[in-house]
């Protein structure tokens, strides 16, 4: 089952890629929301295939579309990746509406562990500005059964798998070493989740 943090309004964009995290999100979502479907085109090739598959389900479910793309040069000392969130958090903020994003467990232990190696570990947070994180207390073969049971068709963005990438890289290559040492990171993390959760409603309430 789907597990959501707290009560989301009643219309939100929700930031879809095309892979079958944020499809089965937006799937769950529109069954109880106004839901509006937001994109960043980040320039690649990959990415404009997803652009086009994107466009086509809102259009074919009657759903509003927005879209965004990089706007600037890459500084030569940024990492692709590191270019990339930059620009896809800039065109969120630029939506004057919540938007939900599909961040879920799996990504907040990948974070937790990176990083942790830099001295902190840090949990990917439950909403900045306008961005909501309301899954990320689900793993994501949650999310990969509800889009099985439901018929949710998506595509699988092949760059997600070159281990070049830094996130690449941790989640192939060393996730399966952490589950080895520590099976239960999931749980851990997932308290860590929840604490930040309190302190978020705590910083709104006081």
């Amino acid at each position: 089952m789907i597990k959501l943090q707290g009560k989301l309004p009643r219309e939100v964009y929700v930031a879809c890629s095309g892979g079958v995290d944020s499809m089965a999100i937006v799937d769950f979502l529109k069954r109880n929301h106004q839901v509006n479907i937001c994109f960043f085109d980040h320039g690649t090739v990959d990415s404009k295939a997803a652009h086009s598959y994107v466009a086509s389900y809102a259009t074919k479910h009657n759903l509003p579309f927005l879209y965004g793309t990089t706007n600037k040069f890459k500084h030569e000392k940024q990492s692709w990746e590191e270019y990339w969130r930059v620009e896809r958090y800039k065109f969120l903020h630029s939506i004057n509406a919540p938007v939900i994003t599909g961040h879920h467990l799996d990504d907040c232990v990948e974070t937790w562990v990176w990083s942790s190696m830099h001295g902190t570990g840090k949990i990917i947070p439950y909403a900045y500005k306008n961005v909501i994180r309301p899954f990320r207390l689900n793993k994501k073969r949650e999310l990969e059964l509800w889009a099985d049971i439901n018929g949710v068709n998506y595509i699988e963005d092949e760059s997600n798998q070159d281990t070049d990438y830094t996130r690449n890289y941790i989640r192939h290559k060393m996730m399966p070493n952490v589950l080895k040492v520590n099976p239960g990171i999931h749980k851990t993390v997932a308290k860590k989740v929840t604490d930040d959760y309190s302190d978020t409603l705590n910083t709104y309430t006081h």
